[in-house]
C-alpha cells in the first residue's frame, strides 16, 4: 500500500488563498481534497479571515480619518 505524501502548510495556505477567490481548477481541487490536512485547512481559513478583516478595518479607518 503506497501512502501519498500530505501537503505542507504552505501548500495548504495557497489552496485556502485561491479558495477565497473561488478560482480553482477541478484537477487542483481533487488533488487538494486528497492531500490537504483538515487541521491545516481550518487554521489557514481562520488566518485568512483574520487577515481579510484586518485589511478591511485598515481601509475603513483610513477612509474615515480623511
Amino acid at each position: 500500500m503506497s501512502e501519498e505524501r500530505k501537503a505542507s502548510f504552505g501548500a495548504t495556505m495557497k489552496a485556502v488563498f485561491w479558495s477565497f477567490f473561488g478560482v480553482r481548477k477541478r484537477k487542483d481541487y481533487d488533488h487538494d481534497a486528497a492531500n490537504l490536512n483538515p487541521i491545516h485547512v481550518i487554521v489557514g481559513g481562520l488566518l485568512g479571515a483574520a487577515i481579510f478583516i484586518g485589511i478591511l478595518l485598515f481601509v475603513v479607518r483610513m477612509v474615515v480619518a480623511k
